[in-house]
């Protein structure tokens, strides 16, 4: 059986961030991911992130996880690809399914950076050709390059459906309507007012009631909601299309997790169930830390700085990082993810992540 310091599972930029910043300190680093290249979400997104020079800023985000990923293969973290974890056992080793053959390792410290899995809606018609997620939707435009259909409605007014809707205007289909549940836009000011300058209208306090279509999708049917989220009688509207688009949120990914024993709990705002950890993104368990959306659905940005600080932590939890180095690196990149999480929707996660911090 093979022997790592540092084992991490999923290659997203949480995975990557914790990737090179233990390799940094010497440490030998695997780092698996169970698709067939790594990035996770950022070789999905075209648009240039905004922020500090510290994440990138000005870069589109698949350039941004070439940079990542070309820097852990300079420095020497093994990378490997279509690997499927299935089991992470007392002793820290993990089995994992790999061209169809069992491939098992041990490791002194494990990083979870499993990332998220996207929420569906149910209603009538929703397994209709052409309902899709928005995550699928951005793989088959950004990476395939295949336009799924013509016209679409998106549900859900944040980031993701805000960039998608965009993206998708750059790709050549026509944005109908954008249809928001709550009384707000839920995403970023500037992905919304990119929205709206290219005339594409968002429906507050909207849903969908019901695809219409024989073989495939060919309108919905919105209705408008009251205070309580309950549809209002008469209000039924038909919107022509051949794509609906559904961006509900995230959930993380928690199955290694729970099989890893790690304490579980809720919190509304980092995405719902996910496991306990504290600052230095250390489970319950001793030596399993997490970083990304398996942390808290957060932007891409935060997940790489948690998935340095879980490499850093790492790093120093098996004495290749000396205290005082790890306090004041630490200190960094704690001070970059407090900025990061400023403002209305990021006040909310620095809060709840707070509460998860202290509930053990």
């Amino acid at each position: 059986m093979q022997e790592y310091d540092v084992i991490i599972v999923g290659a997203g930029p949480a995975g990557l961030g914790a990737s090179i910043e233990a390799r940094k300190f010497g440490a030998r680093v695997l780092l698996l991911d169970e698709n067939g290249r790594p990035g996770g979400q950022l070789y999905k997104q075209i648009h240039k992130f905004f922020g500090s020079s510290d994440h990138y800023a000005g870069i589109r985000g698949f350039k941004i996880g070439e940079v990542l990923l070309q820097t852990a293969k300079d420095l020497g973290v093994e990378l490997q690809l279509n690997t499927k974890v299935w089991g992470i056992f007392p002793d820290l080793s993990i089995t994992a399914v790999y061209c169809g053959k069992s491939l098992r390792c041990r490791a002194k410290i494990i990083i979870l950076a499993t990332g998220a899995s996207e929420n569906a809606l149910g209603f009538p018609g929703c397994t209709l050709p052409g309902v899709m997620t928005a995550g699928a939707v951005q793989t088959l435009v950004n990476v395939q390059h295949v336009l799924p259909a013509e016209n679409y409605v998106m549900i859900g007014s944040g980031n993701v459906g805000l960039i998608v809707s965009y993206q998708l205007l750059q790709a050549g289909a026509n944005v109908k309507a954008v249809l928001e549940a709550s009384s707000s836009i839920s995403g970023y000011g500037v992905h919304a007012s990119k929205i709206k300058r290219a005339g594409i209208p968002i429906r507050l306090r909207y849903t969908v009631k019901r695809a219409i279509g024989r073989n495939s999708l060919e309108a919905v049917e919105i209705v408008r909601l009251d205070e309580c989220f309950n549809a209002i009688a008469n209000t039924e509207e038909t919107i022509e299309c051949d794509g609906l688009c559904l961006a509900v949120g995230l959930s993380p990914r928690i199955d290694l997790a729970v099989l890893s024993k790690c304490k579980m709990l809720y919190s509304t705002f980092l995405g719902g169930v996910l496991p306990w950890h504290n600052e230095d993104m250390e489970t319950s368990h001793p030596n399993i830390l997490i970083a990304g959306d398996l942390a808290g659905i957060e932007e891409a940005s935060t997940a790489l700085d948690e998935g340095r600080l879980a490499g850093l932590r790492a790093a120093n939890k098996i004495g290749l990082c000396a205290s005082n180095t790890y306090i004041e690196q630490k200190s960094v990149i704690i001070n970059r993810l407090v900025s990061l999480r400023d403002g209305p929707f990021g006040e909310r996660r620095r809060f709840a992540k707070a509460s998860i911090w202290r509930n053990l």
